[in-house]
């Protein structure tokens, strides 16, 4: 399998985020595919692609503060998303603190970001899928809030809405803070990027 990582020693250890997200041009501006806009904004920011198609994910391969990255963002739909993540996560054989999921979450308040070592999937249906397909909740994570649904709207409609205007315009800042969190996860270590950013 060829990897495009760039200059840097091949023995380095290979970092794997994953945007949890849906595929298709109808749902990229929906709550529910924050963490494939936030690792765009991430992508964008290093000059990575999201040009190969490997194990059910679109994947960009490159290096971020000289770390090797795999950038994947599962094309199975959410609720699947183990079925792409485990795979790579075995191909790539990453250890488990070289892992971070990024997605939205509905128990944080708009905007608000939380890092975690591990814990439970709190009802998020792809962090639930990966768990499975992994054998274990000690994922690291970045949650991304979006805010309880209004009393009308049912969570499932709610998330797979896009954002309304004022809320992109929030929500324009927290990705690129989302991804300052990465980075900072990168290259110092979890802990930090929880110092700074939670």
């Amino acid at each position: 399998m060829s990897r495009n990582f760039g200059t840097g020693s091949a023995n380095d250890g290979v970092y794997i985020i994953v945007g949890l997200g849906n595929p298709g041009p109808q749902y990229e501006r929906n709550r529910h595919n924050l963490g494939f806009q936030v690792l765009d904004v991430l992508a964008r920011r290093h000059g990575l692609s999201f040009n190969r198609a490997h194990y059910k994910s679109l994947v960009a391969e490159g290096r971020i503060a000289s770390k090797p990255v795999v950038l994947v963002k599962p094309m199975t739909y959410m609720n699947l998303s183990g079925e792409a993540v485990g795979p790579l996560v075995r191909v790539y054989a990453v250890p488990l603190e070289r892992l971070l999921g990024v997605y939205d979450d509905m128990d944080l308040p708009m905007g608000k970001l939380r890092l975690r070592p591990k814990g439970g999937s709190g009802g998020h249906r792809g962090l639930e899928s990966i768990i499975r397909a992994l054998k274990t909740d000690e994922i690291p994570r970045l949650r991304v809030g979006i805010g309880r649904p209004p009393p009308h709207l049912s969570p499932t409609n709610y998330v797979l809405q896009d954002f309304s205007p004022e809320e992109e315009e929030e929500l324009a800042v927290v990705r690129e803070e989302a991804a300052d969190a990465i980075e900072v996860w990168l290259t110092e270590g979890l802990q930090a990027a929880m110092d700074r950013f939670n």
